[in-house]
């Protein structure tokens, strides 16, 4: 379960409980209810969205995988995985690519069908091969899972495999459904499973989710992808320890002033209405 708002240290100072001090809604409640005047930060309070999301994770994912279109995508994944004669027969349907790019995070790069392909197919164990020269790190423990260049299809034809990842598949088309009504919902979710594994700055880097979540919490610019790596490096390690990504409570609390962030971003500057994202890192005492 997901921190509340106010269980942040600090934090219920700033957002008054509803009936004291003769208001009736704390000052995200305002901010966040589609009923007020002026500029909003979105159609709903990001943390409780967040809240709500890991709360209902399971039977959400479920009524997803059960909706048509997600129906028939895995029905079809599924018997495309059962008859198929190679990988490279496999791996040519438009279909299971989409299933297993998206059940695995890579979602954005179907439309890179042949650099997929050739990723998914190259040998792992080789040090030359076109999984371990990517830069985005996401490839080579997806490549190395299944390993197709040595296992063929013996991997992605267990049954319990072709299960995961259909759950899997479910799971990101919910989560992508939730950034239409709470901006960066699906990464802060991905954020939370993943930030763990992050180790060093590089990796962070090196995949789009954490690279995205990290830099626009630390209200670093888009533009630092122009800049060469050492000052990309430097830009989050002067602002980040990156060991307290093993702490869960920090992990709920970055992801909690990442969403604030992005719900900022999405309803533009508004100067009439106070800094979430810098009262929160204030009333969270995040010097990270």
């Amino acid at each position: 379960m997901g921190t509340t708002l106010n269980s942040l240290p600090g934090i219920a100072s700033l957002f008054p409980a509803a009936g004291s001090g003769g208001t009736t809604s704390s000052l995200l409640g305002v901010i966040f209810n589609s009923g007020t005047t002026g500029a909003t930060l979105g159609t709903s309070n990001p943390i409780t969205a967040l809240n709500n999301a890991e709360q209902n994770q399971t039977q959400d994912i479920k009524a997803t995988a059960a909706e048509p279109a997600v129906a028939r995508a895995i029905a079809s994944f599924t018997t495309a995985v059962k008859s198929a004669t190679s990988p490279q027969q496999l791996l040519s349907n438009p279909t299971v690519m989409q299933v297993l790019l998206t059940a695995n995070g890579l979602a954005d790069q179907i439309p890179y069908t042949a650099l997929a392909q050739k990723t998914l197919l190259s040998n792992v164990n080789n040090s030359n091969s076109l999984a371990n020269q990517l830069t985005d790190t996401r490839w080579k423990p997806v490549v190395k899972t299944y390993d197709f260049a040595n296992k063929g299809l013996s991997v992605i034809q267990n049954p319990s495999v072709i299960s995961t990842i259909a759950n899997g598949y479910a799971e990101v088309t919910w989560r992508s459904s939730l950034d239409r009504t709470t901006p960066g919902l699906s990464n802060a979710l991905d954020f939370l499973a993943n930030a763990s594994g992050a180790t060093n700055v590089d990796q962070i880097l090196g995949d789009p989710v954490l690279r995205s979540v990290v830099t626009t919490t630390l209200g670093i610019p888009l533009q630092i992808a122009f800049q060469p790596l050492e000052a990309q490096q430097k830009a989050i390690t002067s602002q980040l320890d990156i060991s307290k990504l093993q702490d869960p409570k920090f992990v709920q609390q970055f992801a909690q002033r990442y969403l604030i962030a992005m719900a900022q971003q999405s309803a533009g500057s508004n100067t009439s209405q106070p800094s979430l994202s810098a009262l929160a890192v204030q009333a969270q005492g995040l010097v990270v």
